[in-house]
């Protein structure tokens, strides 16, 4: 079963939308994935940044708001059933495929690996914590290694579809390995993921051998071995 999105308006349903892309765009303007015409909603309001069967919801610092469950947030991880408030209408997201993200987030504080399909870079003073997400393994290719602070020259083979770098509530990024690439995407925290020293933003970023990536105060070395 797909993702997906419905969008209602005083308990009536206005549209809905399978989630077949990798960014979602929720506004008032024609040119988003999900128009809502009303002028409680911002023109470019709030976007939905799609990763495996994950989903994570960030407001686009709307002027009204973005809510999910009665709750205005910023940065949201999605979980089925939630309920996206913009504006008077909302949006139901429904997802009944298993969240890789349920496979690590109580992991995602420092502490050594519990299992043996866990791969975990311990973090170090900064905050860093770099663990694969459950599901099957794909062929290895690349690894990173932490370069700085004490856990310099620690490394870890990216062998998951998705790797999580970062610590949850503070700085959290996310390497997905494709089969053309591995991309890095921000998605957690004030402070911009750099990539050899410059903000990668809100964009999926397509990883080179020796990229320097730096999160948390801490620069870790992506390669191709």
């Amino acid at each position: 079963m797909t993702a997906k999105l419905i969008l209602t308006f005083n308990g009536k349903v206005l549209g809905e939308y399978p989630i077949n892309q990798e960014r979602t765009t929720i506004g008032r303007k024609p040119t988003n994935a999900i128009q809502v015409d009303n002028l409680a909603v911002s023109g470019e309001h709030a976007a939905i940044l799609t990763i495996l069967n994950d989903s994570f919801l960030e407001d686009l610092n709307s002027t009204n708001g973005t809510y999910v469950n009665g709750k205005r947030v910023k940065k949201h991880a999605l979980k089925n059933g939630d309920v996206i408030g913009v504006g008077k209408h909302d949006i139901k997201y429904v997802n009944d495929m298993p969240s890789h993200d349920d496979a690590y987030e109580k992991t995602m504080i420092m502490r050594p690996p519990v299992a043996p399909k866990e791969e975990t870079v311990e973090s170090d003073d900064a905050g860093l914590a770099a663990q694969g997400a459950g599901g099957s393994k794909v062929v290895g290719g690349a690894s990173l290694q932490i370069l700085n602070g004490p856990r310099a020259g620690k490394t870890m083979e990216l062998v998951q579809e998705l790797t999580k770098l970062g610590k949850a509530g503070t700085q959290v990024a996310v390497i997905t390995r494709r089969p053309h690439g591995y991309f890095l995407t921000h998605l957690e925290g004030d402070r911009p993921t750099l990539v050899n020293g410059e903000a990668i933003g809100t964009r999926v970023h397509e990883l080179s051998d020796h990229d320097v990536i730096q999160i948390a105060g801490v620069k870790i070395e992506f390669y191709f071995t």
